[in-house]
This record gives structure tokens, C-alpha cells and sequence, in this order.
């Protein structure tokens, strides 16, 4: 009898026992879930490659999705056309020379500090006091003063007119404002002591290479956001962000201002089938490209027949569909045909091996018997192509390409760097090939145009062709241009010298691809790659 009780008793305990085990596996598991989610705290962890840097909107050090957080410019681009922000209406002298903007009564800056006509002027005059540090920017060159009329009136006066300008202004940096309490020497140029915008966002926490935090902010002139808490949590891409997003560590990722994925798109897909996440897409944004310095007299790619021939070369269907799992679609120019002006007739350049061992042939790179690897004057055809060491995807291109060069006989010998280092490369001229995009929807074609004549940007890919006196007259010309007929005209002699010259060879047009948790509602995309309408964004 007692043995019989003995066991009932150790029979209850097992029963109790797991009920308790169950019991804290489901607790666990909720946990995770809510977690993995965004929770009624409404708060988004989202997974970065790298820091957000230096906030000052007036330089370019930061990371543009966090500076679209905080400032915010005089209009704003949409896909419907320039419409208001700061500025309320605006109007435009006959000359074009003078653009009048009425501006928003009743903002703040996050210090409290007013917004008006003198905080416009201040801050427009900092980003003057840095001429050279905004080359790139053309508006930059154009404004000869910034008038304050009355305190919510000011009066941008230029020297030309310049067609592109209210583009300028909306774009992420530099003509955005923060507080002149945060000026250093009254100005930004030597840095700042603070980081206080308009946006709807306050960066209220950094930890350098760790992570940062921004609250909604609750002073915001269009209603403080329902998103309250957004973080930036710094990890290297690929598996340790993939975990981070398994656990619930991070939640939300994109693709983020320089083009670098944090996960490639089978972990995306992963994350999706567990059914705890959403992938959201946008419309194609901009061009995934290989940028070749034409001015590197000692390289092979200073010859137009040999960057043609690399053209010809690449499988883009492939890369496409295989490397990219058709996140992205093939490109054949510089530019898709829903940019402004880009829509122009230019010749094809398919995949054709055997095209681009003619072209080769032609030009005088043999390959002789039993050799890998073609020469010319007893030179071999070998390149260098860098890569962004943070992003899988330009990795697996990179490797892809290296395979199909090898088959016409071209060395290609493919390096990771950091983005800032590759940056850094394009500025000096010291690379033969490497990665890049275009600047986007909202800033083409006149941005990228621009940077052709940029020494930070993409004078060494277009310095070193032949009609490069040519090519940088008429972006001058098109851009002062006020008449729509010329500047269509203009744009398409511009895109036929680069195309022909096969300086930009296009690979893919790109969209952002977010994955985020499925109870997040209200994700839309700006006209940009780099930023995203966190404050429009909601828990279900």
C-alpha cells in the first residue's frame, strides 16, 4: 500500500513538473515573440553595419536614414513633385534668380529654441562658409545671399538661374537646419555641440559603435510620432544579425544609405516563413553599378574597348535573378527610364562572351597559346575591383564577375574594403573599378550628373575620356537651362558620352527591402534610399 502511494505521489510530481516546465516554455516563447515584435511600447531595434557617426547635417560623415530623423529641409520631394515642410509656400522671380519662401509658424527646434527667418539664414550661411566641402552640391555655387524679409519670410537670391533648385534644397543634407545654440564659432563647419532638428525624431542616447537611440518627439509640429522609441544597433552583417533578428535582439533592417545589405535576401526569406516577420519592398530606386576610372592612365580600363568589353562580359540576368533572388532588376543604363530625362535612346549591351573577346581582339589584347590572361605591348589585362566588405551581396557579384572576366581572358582581382575606404578611393582616384549606385529617384538625373564633375565623387571615372571638355559643358549648360525642350536635349547628349564610353557599367536596379516585425503597419518609402518615414509607422 504504501509502495502504491509512493508511486501515486511521484507520479503527481511528474505531472506537476511538466505542467510547470510547459508552462515557463510558453512563457519563454511569448516573451520572444513580443520581443521579436515591435511591442506596445511601440519601439523599432533596427540592425546597422556601421555607426551613425557624426550627426552634423552640414557635413558628411553621419548616416543619412538617422540625419532625415532629426532635421528637416524647406520642401520636401515626393513622388507628386516638390511639395511643403518647413516652408509653407514659396515663389520664384521671372529671372529665376530669387526664390521667396514663406515659412511654418510655430516650430521648434528640439532645444525649444524658435524656428524662423534668422535660424534659415544662419544656417544657410553656415553651409556657404564651407564652399568647398559642398562642391558637389551645384546649388552651392549658385546662392549669392540668404535675406531675411521678416521673421517667417527669407529670400534665397542666385547668381543664375538654376533649375534644380528646390530639388537641392529637400535633399537629406546639407541645406537642413538645427539650432544655432549648437553652432561652434558661429557656425558647423568646425563642428557642433549639439544635434537639435525639427524632425520628429530627438536623438536622446549614442554609444559609439554600439548603438543610438531617437524618441518621438513630442513638441513635433505634424503631431509627435505613434513610433516612440527608434534604435540603431550596430552589428557586422550577415549571421550575427540574422541570430540578433532569431532572438529578438533587433527587429528591423534595410537596406541602409551606402547600399549595404545586412542579411542577404535567402535570410530574409527565412525570417519571413517563420511567420514572424514581413519583407515590404519599394519600386526601384536607383542603379547598382561598377564605376570605371578612366583617368588611370596605367590601368587597362583607361581604354574605352576594354570597359566596353567588361560590359558585355557580366551576366546581369543571372546576377539578378541567382545572386539577388530577383530583389532587383537587370540594368542596361546609368539610368531607368522613370528618371526625369533619362528615358533616351542608347545601344544595348547585352551579355555576349563572345562580343567582348572581339572587342578585345580588336583593340589589340591577344591571347596567346596556352596563356589565361591576355596582353598588349607585354602588359597583362589585369584590373582591380573593390568591393564593400560589409555587404554579402557585392561579395558573391564580385566573385560571379571574376569568374566571367576569366572567360575573355581578363584578370580580375576583387577586394573588400570598408565603405569608407572605397569612399576614400573614389575621391583620390586610386582604384580601376569599383562599386557603386546612383543617387536615387529623388536626386536624378541632375545629382549624379553633377558628381561627374566632382573631385570627391566621379571626375577620375569621367576625366579620361575623350569628349570629357564636351560632356562638362553641356551640365553646365543643363542645368541653367529654363527651357524644357533644350534640357531634354542637353541630358540626352549627356547620356549617350558616358553610355558610349562605358564609364558607368550598369548591373542592377535597386529598391530598399525592409524586413520587419508582422505587427508593424504603416510602412511606406520616401523618394530616397536613404531614408524611411519612421514617424508614419504604427503597431497593430
Amino acid at each position: 500500500m504504501i509502495v502504491k502511494k509512493l508511486k501515486i505521489v511521484a507520479l503527481m510530481f511528474l505531472v506537476l513538473s511538466m505542467l510547470v516546465a510547459c508552462s515557463a516554455h510558453s512563457t519563454n516563447s511569448d516573451s520572444k515573440n513580443k520581443k521579436r515584435g515591435a511591442s506596445n511600447n511601440r519601439e523599432l531595434v533596427i540592425a546597422t553595419t556601421k555607426d551613425i557617426n557624426d550627426m552634423n547635417p552640414h557635413l558628411y560623415a553621419g548616416s543619412m536614414p538617422a540625419q532625415g530623423m532629426v532635421y528637416e529641409s524647406l520642401v520636401e520631394n515626393t513622388k507628386d513633385g516638390i511639395k511643403p515642410l518647413l516652408a509653407e509656400s514659396w515663389e520664384i522671380s521671372k529671372d529665376g534668380k530669387v526664390y521667396t519662401f514663406h515659412l511654418r509658424k510655430g516650430v521648434k527646434f528640439h532645444d525649444g529654441e524658435p524656428f524662423n527667418a534668422e535660424a534659415v539664414k544662419k544656417n544657410i550661411d553656415a553651409v556657404q562658409n564651407n564652399a568647398e566641402k559642398h562642391a558637389w552640391i551645384k546649388l552651392s555655387t549658385k546662392i549669392v545671399s540668404c535675406n531675411v524679409i521678416d521673421e517667417y519670410t527669407v529670400e534665397l537670391v542666385l547668381s543664375e538661374p538654376y533649375y534644380p533648385t528646390l530639388l537641392e534644397l529637400s535633399l537629406t543634407r546639407p541645406y537642413v537646419f538645427m539650432s544655432p545654440k549648437d553652432f561652434t564659432n558661429g557656425g558647423t563647419k568646425d563642428g557642433v555641440k549639439g544635434y537639435h532638428g525639427t524632425g520628429p525624431y530627438v536623438l536622446t542616447e549614442h554609444k559609439v559603435d554600439q548603438y543610438a537611440t531617437f524618441e518621438a518627439n513630442p513638441n513635433y509640429w505634424g503631431g509627435s510620432p505613434k513610433m516612440k522609441k527608434i534604435t540603431f544597433k550596430v552589428l557586422p552583417a550577415g549571421e550575427t544579425t540574422f541570430l540578433a533578428l532569431q532572438k529578438g535582439e533587433v527587429n528591423f533592417v534595410f537596406t541602409d544609405d551606402r547600399g549595404v545589405d545586412s542579411i542577404d535576401i535567402e535570410a530574409m526569406n527565412q525570417l519571413v516563413d517563420s511567420g514572424n516577420y514581413q519583407l515590404v519592398k519599394s519600386e526601384p530606386m536607383n542603379t547598382k553599378m561598377i564605376v570605371a576610372n578612366s583617368s588611370k592612365v596605367d590601368s587597362p580600363v583607361s581604354e574605352t574597348a576594354v570597359r566596353e568589353a567588361i560590359w558585355y562580359a557580366i551576366d546581369r540576368k543571372t546576377i539578378s535573378k541567382d545572386i539577388l533572388n530577383g530583389t532587383e532588376t537587370v540594368a542596361n543604363t546609368l539610368f531607368s527610364s522613370n528618371v526625369p530625362y533619362a528615358d533616351v535612346d542608347l545601344k544595348k549591351r547585352g551579355y555576349d562572351l563572345e562580343k567582348a573577346k572581339e572587342i578585345l581582339e580588336k583593340a589589340g589584347w591577344t591571347l596567346k597559346e596556352g596563356a589565361e590572361v591576355r596582353t598588349k605591348d607585354g602588359k597583362k589585362l589585369a584590373v582591380k575591383l573593390y568591393y564593400d566588405s560589409n555587404s554579402p551581396s557585392q561579395k558573391a557579384e564580385a566573385e560571379f564577375i571574376q569568374s566571367s572576366l576569366k572567360e575573355i581572358g581578363v584578370e580580375l582581382e576583387i577586394i573588400g574594403e570598408e565603405s569608407t575606404s572605397i569612399a576614400n578611393r573614389r575621391t583620390t582616384g586610386d582604384y580601376d573599378l569599383l562599386f557603386n549606385q546612383t543617387w536615387g529617384l529623388a536626386y536624378d538625373p541632375q545629382s549624379t550628373i553633377a558628381d561627374f564633375t566632382s573631385e570627391s565623387a566621379y571626375l577620375h571615372t569621367t576625366s579620361g575620356i575623350a569628349e570629357a571638355d564636351e560632356l562638362y559643358k553641356k551640365i553646365k549648360e543643363v542645368t541653367g537651362s529654363t527651357d524644357e525642350e533644350t534640357r531634354k536635349s542637353l541630358y540626352a547628349d549627356i547620356l549617350t558620352i558616358v553610355h558610349d564610353e562605358a564609364v558607368f557599367i550598369p548591373i542592377t536596379n535597386g529598391r530598399i527591402t525592409i524586413v520587419a516585425p508582422k505587427n508593424v503597419k504603416g510602412i511606406s518609402f520616401k523618394q530616397t534610399q536613404f531614408e524611411l518615414p519612421f514617424e508614419q509607422m504604427d503597431v497593430e
